[in-house]
This record gives C-alpha cells, structure tokens and sequence, in this order.
C-alpha cells in the first residue's frame, strides 16, 4: 500500500476403506461350465467326476477367499485398512489454527490484554493467548499467517473486544480489509474505543468507498486523537478526497497538519511525505522535491522512499 494510504495499527465419522463392501469369492466354478467340456467327460455329456470338481470348486473358493485373488464372476476381497483421519473443513481448519511456534507462551502479551482473557476457563485462556502472541510475532514478516492465528483466537473468544481487535489489525496487514472492518467495528461496539477510526477509514478506502472514509474522518472524537492518530486519519482523509478528485481539499488537509513539527517521530515523516507526494499530483514539482528533501532529512529508520521520489525529480528537472 502506498506510504500516504496505510496508516500506522494503533498502539494501544471415522470410516474404514472397504467397509460393507461385497467379498470377491465366486459362487462354484462348475455352475455354468458347458457340459462334455472337461477332460476325461464321456460322449453322453455326463462327466465322469462331478462329485471331485464340485470339491475342487469348494476348495478353490476357499483359496480365493484367503488369498484375495480374484474369482470368476466375483470381485478380488477387500483388505480392511486401519481407520483414516478424516479431512478436516475448512472450518474446523480455522479453529485449529496453524502450529504454535516454538517458545510462544503466551507470557509475551501486554497484562492489559490477559486482563481480558481472565474470565475465560484457564487451559482456554492460554490457547487464545498463545495464538494472540503468534499473531503479534509474525504481523510485520508473515501478515497472512498472522492473522490465521488471530482468527483461531477468534474462534475462541470472539466476544472479547481485545481479539476481535487483534483480528481485525491482522486482517488488514494481510489485505483483507472487509474482515478488518468488520472485526474492527466489532471491537469498538464492545469497548467504545475511537483509535480504530485511522485504520476503518483506510479499509473503506481500500474497498473503494472514499466518502465514508471522510466521513469517518469527521467522527468528533479524531479532535481529541493524540499527535499521531491524528496525523494517521489526516493522510487517509487526504488520499480519500484524492481518490474522489478533490485533489485542492486534499492539499488544504495537509497544509492544516503540524508539517513543521520538530519532531521526528515516524507520523511527522509520513505526514511530510503523504503532502509531497500530493504536490506532485498538482503539478508542483519544485515544491514537491523540498518537501521529499524535508522528509529525508527526519526519515531516519528509511520507512519511505523520499530519496529515491527526490532524484526523479531532480533528474526529471535536469533533462
């Protein structure tokens, strides 16, 4: 997702093979053998040893039935084979959740999150817990994964605010921004809080609804946002009134943001850059380049891509 889209996640029946199947031994073999047709039958058409391949036949069908070999008229003897596991669904998949990584205790949460889990039964605390920690282990490197342990914690406890929370940020670093929302408004039913507005507004984004990302953005509550929540839901209303060809509101949006704040938390940089990258867009390219300038200068972790935005600039400008 582009740097002036993605706001920050706020801090804060076993069945056998071959069961019931027909066994394959034959019903006689001289029941329909033509008559005259054996070795040593007389010219009458009586054969002169019924009673002997009558034993025969018996004999044979009783080699067939420990042997498995397949008889005339007859089907080779299922081997009964020890019970298969069957395959889970995909629900049951969900549930169980990918393995638990080595070491993962559940111990690496934060004690206002297992505050949470306190009224769940104690050996079903901890399996959410450790699918919590998983989740939060594996978000930056592995986003898809992540949010399979998330939904496994889901399963378990979708009625505690703090997973449906988990959840939905997993969602959306993974891409999958209806579930974000949905997991996300589900959280904030449960517990009332507002810092979720930032990344809900970049999933309605995302889903291409630009003017309920606006109007999220006008929710009193981002008034009383700390310094980087509200720079996160300024970026997104800007990219919003961009998406819906506003691109002068989008600019006057920026312009009201602390773009000059001393500080170089990682919020300033993105602020900074998300109004360079719109000046470009407006066809202010000399302006842009000072900004991307600005950017570089505080964007010391390298989390946007202002040097390189600067030299095509300059090089854009030189030629």
């Amino acid at each position: 997702m582009p740097e002036n889209r993605r706001p920050q996640r706020p801090t804060g029946k076993n069945t056998s093979a071959g069961r019931g199947a027909p066994r394959g031994a034959s019903t006689g073999a001289s029941k329909g053998a033509p008559k005259g047709g054996r070795a040593g039958g007389r010219a009458d058409g009586r054969t002169g040893g019924r009673s002997a391949d009558r034993t025969s036949d018996r004999t044979s069908d009783r080699s067939g039935d420990r042997s498995g070999a397949p008889q005339r008229g007859g089907r080779p003897q299922d081997r009964r084979r020890p019970p298969e596991k069957p395959e889970r669904t995909k629900d049951q998949a969900a549930y169980d959740g990918p393995d638990l990584p080595e070491g993962i205790s559940g111990d690496e949460l934060d004690r206002s999150v297992t505050a949470q889990l306190k009224g769940l039964p104690e050996k079903l605390a901890a399996r959410v817990a450790k699918h919590l920690a998983a989740a939060g282990l594996y978000i930056d490197q592995d986003p898809e994964l992540a949010y399979r342990h998330a939904l496994a914690a889901r399963a378990r406890a979708s009625r505690i605010a703090v997973v449906r929370e988990a959840a939905g940020e997993a969602a959306y670093a993974a891409g999958h921004y209806a579930e974000a929302l949905s997991d996300l408004r589900a959280a904030k039913r449960m517990n009332g809080a507002t810092a979720y507005l930032p990344i809900m507004a970049d999933c309605h984004r995302a889903l291409g609804q630009p003017d309920q990302a606006v109007k999220l953005a006008k929710s009193p509550s981002v008034a009383g946002f700390p310094p980087a929540a509200k720079a996160e839901m300024t970026i997104v209303e800007a990219g919003a009134r961009r998406d819906m060809g506003q691109l002068d509101a989008a600019l006057r949006i920026l312009e009201q943001a602390p773009l000059q704040s001393k500080s170089r938390d990682s919020w300033v940089v993105r602020l900074r850059y998300a109004y360079a990258d719109a000046l470009v867009e407006a066809g202010r390219a000399e302006d842009a380049l000072a900004w991307f300038h600005r950017t570089l200068a505080i964007d010391a972790d390298e989390i946007t891509d202002a040097a390189e935005r600067a030299a095509e600039l300059e090089k854009s400008a030189g030629s």
